[in-house]
């Protein structure tokens, strides 16, 4: 046994009591490993070991037997979730390959179990601030530890996630890292040590050079993407501007010119066969979700069996590449609707957050979560428009704390309103208070 793998068991075990106390900790220990998958950088027997389904099990017993509160959170969101969950078990149950596709949605509603087990114990402030800092710290790592990497190589090796996991593949870490930035600028924004910030800045600029250094295409659009809606919310937007585009050619002038050939292909994606090859399988899972529109194909229809039957003309097997394509493919147009359904009423939950805290110093705290929220989610729905991240944690775990916050502003607002109310009921009838003529 490494020293890695001692120190990943004397954390999670010494963590383990206070999971059964406070089930709180237990949801954010389960974030840590869940994105971060710190197993996956060990040798030893730490590597296999069930650390996820060990902290799963205490944090609920601790939330069945502990008296923290808890309350089901996300309204019609919440439901929209819940209504997909049971929509994918069911096409699951219809699925062409039984064989993948049930492996896959176990790995599925584990995730989505603790997606609702943090809305159901997470209620205040701090729950979601530390449940962001959680999710920029698990992936950040990977944005520093790229950039890094980058910089020692000159930009002439790929970027890898960890093993085994949503984001091993270069692209997917690569849009991981892309919407881990904006989520480092809330912290910079919540936290004013001078050193603390110099720290964030630079894993901010790091998490910048990682997503470049990955050689992602998908990355580099939703990248764009994000860029343009800073761009459009910022009050100053020729500053902005010429910013983003001075750190973009420095950025660009660094990278060998492998890179400006990989990012040319954007423009001349017929002439590239990753690019056509994610094509071809669009055009198939769509064929697909026609001949079955209510259940799709169930997860991972992906063989040459299936592709012969809806895309004869060709011949090579890939994943979905697509959030979009993936859920049409997998789960049907049912699926697919209730999928964009649920993202698009988790950003009007973001929406309402800002207009409800905006100009008000209280809650700036939550006006800019929400704000910074928002920019990684459009990463997220943009750059996943060419990967197969459907399933992946990190946007859920989001949703859950915009809905903690806005939670959290309500219930604050709400104990003034309640004290106010308990000292004009204990005030005597006819007693003059002092002011009063």
């Amino acid at each position: 046994m490494g020293v890695r793998d001692l120190v990943l068991f004397a954390l999670v075990f010494a963590a383990l009591p206070f999971v059964l106390k406070k089930p709180v900790y237990g949801v954010l220990l389960w974030v840590w490993i869940s994105l971060m998958n710190p197993h996956r950088l060990t040798w030893g027997i730490a590597y296999a070991f069930p650390f996820a389904a060990l902290v799963a099990g205490v944090t609920l017993i601790g939330t069945l037997v502990t008296r923290e509160p808890r309350q089901p959170k996300g309204g019609l969101a919440a439901i929209v979730l819940l209504l997909f969950v049971i929509w994918m078990c069911i096409s699951t149950f219809f699925a062409l390959r039984p064989e993948a596709a049930v492996p896959m949605l176990d790995r599925v509603l584990k995730i989505q179990l603790f997606t609702f087990i943090a809305l159901l114990v997470l209620y205040k402030r701090e729950h979601a601030i530390w449940l962001i800092a959680v999710v920029t710290l698990s992936v950040g790592f990977y944005g520093v530890k790229g950039g890094l990497f980058t910089l020692v190589t000159g930009g002439g090796n790929l970027v890898w996630g960890p093993r085994e996991s949503f984001i091993a593949d270069n692209n997917a870490l690569a849009l991981a890292v892309v919407m881990s930035i904006p989520l480092w600028a809330y912290l910079f924004y919540l936290f004013q040590h001078r050193l603390v910030r110099l720290g964030l800045l630079g894993a901010m600029l790091l998490s910048g050079v990682s997503a470049i250094g990955s050689f992602s295409r998908g990355a580099f659009v939703a990248s764009t993407a994000m860029l343009a809606l800073l761009w459009w919310r910022g009050k100053n937007k020729i500053l902005f501007g010429a910013a983003a585009a001075l750190l973009a050619v420095v950025a660009v002038a660094f990278m060998p010119e492998k890179w400006e050939e990989r990012m040319a292909t954007i423009d001349n994606y017929e002439e590239d066969a990753s690019a056509m090859g994610r094509i071809n399988t669009w055009q198939m899972l769509f064929n697909l979700a026609v001949d079955r529109p209510f259940v799709g194909g169930g997860f991972e229809p992906y063989s040459k069996e299936i592709l012969a039957r809806y895309k004869p003309d060709y011949h090579t097997v890939h994943s979905a590449h697509s959030i979009y394509f993936q859920v049409l493919g997998e789960h049907g147009f049912v699926g697919l609707a209730l999928f964009l359904t649920f993202w698009a009423l988790t950003w009007r939950i973001g929406s309402q957050l800002r207009r409800m805290t905006r100009g008000n110093p209280e809650e700036a705290w939550a006006y800019w979560m929400a704000s910074f929220v928002q920019v990684s989610l459009v990463a997220y729905f943009v750059g996943g428009t060419f990967l197969n991240l459907a399933y992946w944690d990190m946007p859920y775990y989001l949703m859950v704390a915009l809905v903690v916050a806005r939670h959290a502003v309500l219930a604050e607002r709400a104990v003034p309103k309640a004290a106010s109310a308990a000292t004009s009921a204990s005030s005597p009838a006819g007693t003059v208070t002092a002011g009063t003529p």
